[in-house]
């Protein structure tokens, strides 16, 4: 077995003298130092973002007010007489202009207009902090068997450390309305672990008039009434937990209250959306199961609470955010590989899950789910990364269903059977990229004298070049596998370029397991390959 590994350093040939090392060391940090001031300034400036949308909100809502006042006087004479001629007819010019009304909450959810606290928490327990960098959302309700919060709860907070329990939020959100003896049950199970006075926890649950009649609910997709009913509450509440916390935070995180946390969860989790902060992504997801760990950009909220209560009735949460990303990225006229290629850059999963869920008795009376990520415990092995899209194939005979797909999108490994010469690995990017070095290294943790031998690395350019000796269907060799290890520079005259082969040059009596891939625009990251092959990331910078 051949394993390919990768090291989180600028790429530089290893026949360069120990100053260049040491500068290259130098340099690299003073690129990661200036990286965290500016992802520091990013949240700042997303703090200041979200408080003037919010303002902006509250003049609107002042300014209709205002309106409404002026068209409820607008009949009496002597309504008016207080105010100066100028402010009257101003006053008069703002009640008689009518702007085209703009689709919001009240057209999908109209019986929100017979209360005006119908999208007031009823109950609210803590200080309200904002400015934070991660707000964690879990919502819960009865459950007739048995309670998970205080577990889930605990799990969560005892992970934190000092600071982290500063820089976060976390909102229990209870989906109670018929009296308060479950939200007290719920805030004393809270209150035991910490107290609400720290600004880490808050309570809060929506009044009854926020809720629509769910008793006459289409039953779609083979669903129960009672299960249809059970979906679509739970859609209305995730909308409510989301447009409470828009605003408090720069990253939402949606979690569930059956669940434990791995340690360290809120570093790994805040330092990978950083690593990501120059990627158009939408979901980052920290766990394979349901609506767990579902990582968001705040700014995004609001446009999936639209999408949401659009569509509240129709279908589960978990379909409706798949739906987002169809709409927002995937074209008709391509065909279902295309469009998963396409939401893949939208929606990131990171390995291995950062939460298990533990609850055996649903919240859905009657329903027992058996459900365990089994990533949960795994290593990793790994730098988490983001590929272009692209289309993967390979010659090789694939073992047990892991495709060559699933690993470019990070979902399993690569596992193939006996490479033999003139088989190969090929990404063929949708769009061509720019690609100025690259590394391939042999061995991982698990199997560290593993390497691979009799391997070239070549690239397909948009155009072709003349001077340059060539295969014969137009690729060209970059480098090949010496030691275990391929590496070296892309001419920048190749670029851009449109797909990356890997080729066997020779038999090979082992099978090939690609566990990971990893490419990026401007650079091809190193990549893990085990004949078993497996591509690993690593940070490189152009030198």
């Amino acid at each position: 077995m051949f394993v390919f590994n990768l090291e989180n350093r600028v790429c530089q040939p290893e026949a360069e003298t120990d100053w260049v090392s040491e500068q290259t060391f130098v340099t690299g940090f003073i690129l990661v130092a200036y990286q965290r001031e500016f992802h520091a300034l990013k949240e700042r400036l997303r703090v200041a973002e979200h408080r003037t949308l919010q303002r902006s909100s509250e003049l609107n809502n002042i300014l209709e007010q205002f309106r409404r006042v002026i068209a409820e006087t607008n009949g009496s004479k002597d309504a008016l007489t207080n105010f100066s001629d100028e402010t009257q007819k101003l006053l008069k010019e703002l009640a008689s202009r009518k702007p085209l009304q703009v689709p919001n909450i009240y057209h999908h959810l109209p019986h929100l207009l017979n209360n005006e606290g119908s999208l007031h928490p009823a109950v609210h327990v803590g200080l309200g902090r904002t400015g934070v960098s991660m707000v964690m959302g879990i919502p819960t309700v009865k459950r007739k068997v048995k309670s998970y919060l205080a577990e889930t709860l605990h799990s969560l907070i005892n992970k934190l450390s000092p600071e982290e329990k500063h820089d976060c939020v976390i909102i229990v959100f209870v989906g109670e309305v018929g009296g308060n003896t479950h939200i007290h049950t719920h805030i004393h199970q809270a209150h035991s672990i910490i107290l609400f006075s720290s600004g880490l926890l808050e309570v809060i649950s929506p009044p009854a008039s926020y809720y629509p009649d769910l008793k006459d609910l289409k039953e779609t997709f083979g669903d129960s009434r009672e299960r249809v009913r059970w979906r679509t509450k739970q859609n209305l509440d995730y909308s409510f937990l989301m447009m409470y916390a828009v605003s408090k935070g720069v990253y939402y995180v949606q979690l569930e209250d059956d669940i434990v946390a791995k340690p360290n969860y809120f570093a790994t989790m805040k330092n990978f959306a950083l690593q990501l902060s120059s990627e158009d992504w939408m979901i980052l997801e920290f766990s394979q199961l349901g609506f767990i760990g579902k990582m968001f950009q705040a700014p995004d909220l609001n446009l999936i609470v639209e999408f949401i209560l659009m569509f509240y009735k129709e279908k589960p949460i978990d379909w409706l955010l798949d739906h987002i990303l169809w709409v927002k990225v995937c074209n008709p006229e391509k065909d279902a590989k295309h469009c998963e290629r396409q939401k893949s850059s939208l929606r990131v999963r990171f390995r291995p899950s950062l939460f298990q869920h533990v609850g055996l008795h649903s919240s859905l009376a009657g329903k027992i789910q058996k459900l365990t990520d089994k990533d949960f415990l795994k290593p990793l092995l790994h730098k988490i990364h983001v590929n272009p899209p692209a289309e993967v194939s390979t010659s090789l005979k694939v073992y047990q269903g892991h495709t060559l797909e699933k690993t470019y999108l990070g979902e399993d490994f690569f596992w193939a059977i006996n490479p033999t010469a003139g088989d190969y690995v090929l990404f063929k990017f949708d769009k061509p990229i720019n690609i100025e070095r690259f590394l391939f290294r042999s061995g991982n943790q698990e199997h560290p004298g593993d390497r691979i031998e009799n391997t070239t690395v070549e690239i397909l350019p948009f155009s072709s070049k003349e001077k340059y000796k060539r295969t014969d269907d137009r690729f060209y060799r970059v480098g090949q596998f010496e030691k275990g290890v391929a590496e070296g520079a892309v001419d920048t005259s190749f670029n851009p370029v449109v797909a990356l082969r890997l080729s066997v040059v020779q038999d090979s009596a082992v099978w090939a397991i690609l566990s990971e891939v990893s490419q990026s625009h401007a650079i091809i990251c190193p990549l893990i390959f085990y004949i078993m092959f497996i591509f690993y990331p690593a940070e490189c910078y152009p030198v």
